[in-house]
């Protein structure tokens, strides 16, 4: 026996507990992740205010740039339309294609939807055409309108154009239509830029790129190479006023915002790489991970202290869990810590003991319940009395019943049909055995043996067999009718008889089996194999005993086989016969 002084007595919380805090990861962990969060938040709320400012400042200077040229077509269309050539309106238009390099061509249409002037920077030139341009979409619209933009072509399948047209104060003032060049917004977008590397570029309202930092974008007109910038815009529209992430052309991962530039129904979007957005949160999140290593570190150190003096009465736990859970019942854990672990050994020690006690009843309840009901081996075991299993001579009531017609079902029906329909009817008996507190001793086939006042005496017997016959042929029928589709010629008969019989345990060392022996039996069996379907039959000596208390029909003696003379035979009369 060691002489060393008792350790102190703490309980294992506080070991733990101090271990943890000495530790500093809880209020680490929880400071960095608070930290993280908040930073998070703000961060986010600053981009979305930040990339939505940009949209918008960019949605505005793109607005001002179509604005313009509107305002610069309606200087050419101040003055009514006279009959002839009018020199000083080519000179404005002339002026006009001078002041607005992004028009190729500018149309003068007078009142009455004739093509008076038409200037172009590429094609001919015409003076007084007379064509006839009122069925025209843009002329229609400005009369209409004031102004109207006309839908984003691409010419020459690369180059973005739109018309514009603008209608003078006065009818008579006539219609200024511009082809405009939509490349040169190119100044634009490229002069826009968010943060270091972020970028904006314009949508029309199909989805077609129409500016973008990257020209050749746009004159490529790939709508398969843009569909990233189109699926960015539908999320950002999704949730409106909060930049989304998503994807570029580049498959880069973006934080982007939109805002919309009213008349053209177009969008401007406005995005900004994620590792830029949130590179500040990231930074943060170093710091704390760094933090996070150094107080895990100290961490396991303290953890490498602690688990060292408590390896031992681990070890030992476990080597005495392992024994008692490979059904060592009678091992016992031995531990003098003076802490949760003595504590917890003793109660696994009281846990072996209940546990061997308990497998030794379930053993014994297991090996009854092989040959008698449940309720009667739960009563064997409780009184610890198995002389009630012992061969002996006493008055008792066989009931044997059958299913009629099983047979010729069996022969037709499916394998699995067969079971199941056994399990089901075989459930049935067994609620209505078990109800009746009788004891049923073995299935066969379709048949089954049922004993009355043995092995546990009980009040009238000859009663109680026939009432559960009775509740047997209703809960048979009711299964059979649920069972319609199966067989309809499938039935159900009981016969039963009192008398004298040798009941007791019988068979080898291997099977048990409690069961009665005599004339009773047989008599018993001969009523139920004559019994028809819906039928209770009974012998002379049950029916007297019952007497008037159940109704019950003498039927003509009949002789049975086995027997010489003609047996006196009784039916039960069942509600709901038909």
């Amino acid at each position: 026996m060691s002489n060393k002084p008792a350790a102190p007595r703490i309980s294992l919380f506080w070991k733990y507990f101090l271990a943890l805090f000495a530790a500093v990861v809880v209020p680490l962990l929880f400071a960095g992740s608070v930290e993280a969060w908040f930073g998070y938040r703000d961060q986010r709320t600053g981009l979305n205010n930040m990339l939505d400012a940009e949209a918008r400042g960019a949605a505005a200077k793109i607005q001002d740039f179509i604005e313009g040229i509107r305002d610069q077509l309606g200087w050419a269309v101040l003055l009514p339309w006279p009959e002839s050539a009018d020199e000083k309106r080519r000179l404005d238009a002339f002026l006009v294609l001078r002041q607005v390099p992004a028009i190729e061509s500018l149309s003068l249409v007078d009142a009455a939807g004739r093509e008076r002037l038409f200037l172009s920077r590429i094609g001919l030139n015409r003076i007084e055409s007379g064509r006839d341009q009122s069925g025209e979409p843009a002329v229609a619209g400005a009369r209409s309108h004031r102004t109207w933009f006309g839908p984003v072509t691409f010419q020459r399948g690369s180059e973005p154009f739109m018309t514009i047209a603008v209608a003078g104060n006065r009818p008579s003032a006539g219609v200024a239509m511009a082809e405009v060049n939509l490349k040169l917004i190119w100044d634009v977008i490229s002069a826009i830029q968010v943060g270091r590397t972020g970028e904006a570029f314009v949508l029309d309202r199909p989805g077609r790129l129409i500016a973008h930092p990257d020209i050749s974008l746009v004159l490529r007109a790939d709508e398969a190479a843009t569909k990233p910038l189109r699926d960015l815009r539908a999320s950002i529209l999704t949730r409106p006023g909060e930049a989304i992430a998503g994807r570029d052309v580049t498959g880069g991962k973006v934080l982007a915002a939109t805002a919309p530039i009213s008349g053209v129904d177009w969008s401007v979007i406005v995005k900004q790489p994620v590792v830029e957005a949130f590179g500040p949160i990231y930074a943060a999140l170093w710091r704390t991970i760094a933090l996070l290593i150094a107080g895990a570190g100290l961490a396991a150190m303290l953890a490498y202290w602690l688990s060292r003096r408590m390896v031992e009465p681990i070890m030992l736990l476990e080597d005495g869990v392992g024994r008692i859970g490979a059904g060592h019942f009678e091992h016992r854990i031995h531990l003098e810590t003076g802490d949760e672990f003595e504590r917890l050994a003793t109660r696994f020690n009281e846990m072996a003991s209940e546990l061997a006690v308990s497998q030794e009843r379930s053993e014994r309840i297991n090996r009854l319940k092989r040959f008698l009901a449940p309720q009667v081996a739960e009563l064997v075991e409780r009184t610890g009395d198995d002389h009630l299993l012992d061969g002996r001579r006493v008055d008792v009531v066989v009931a044997f019943c059958d299913l009629r017609g099983f047979t010729a079902f069996s022969a037709r029906a499916e394998p699995e049909t067969v079971i199941g329909m056994l399990g089901d009817y075989y459930s049935t008996l067994e609620t209505v055995v078990a109800t009746h507190g009788a004891t049923l001793t073995n299935f066969s086939g379709d048949g089954a043996m049922v004993l009355f006042n043995a092995p546990v005496p009980c009040d009238d017997p000859a009663l109680g067999a026939l009432e559960m016959a009775r509740d047997m042929q209703i809960g048979v029928h009711e299964l059979l009718a649920s069972r319609h589709s199966l067989d309809h010629r499938l039935g159900f008969g009981v016969g039963l008889a009192m008398g004298p019989a040798t009941v007791g345990r019988i068979g080898s060392e291997g099977r048990l089996d409690y069961t009665a022996i005599g004339n009773v039996v047989n008599l018993a069996s001969r009523l139920c194999s004559i019994a028809d379907d819906f039928e209770v039959l009974c012998d002379r000596a049950a029916a007297q005993s019952v007497g008037s208390r159940l109704p019950l029909v003498a039927l003509e003696a009949r002789v049975l086989k086995g027997y010489d003379r003609p047996v006196a035979i009784y039916s039960l009369v069942v509600a709901g016969k038909a």
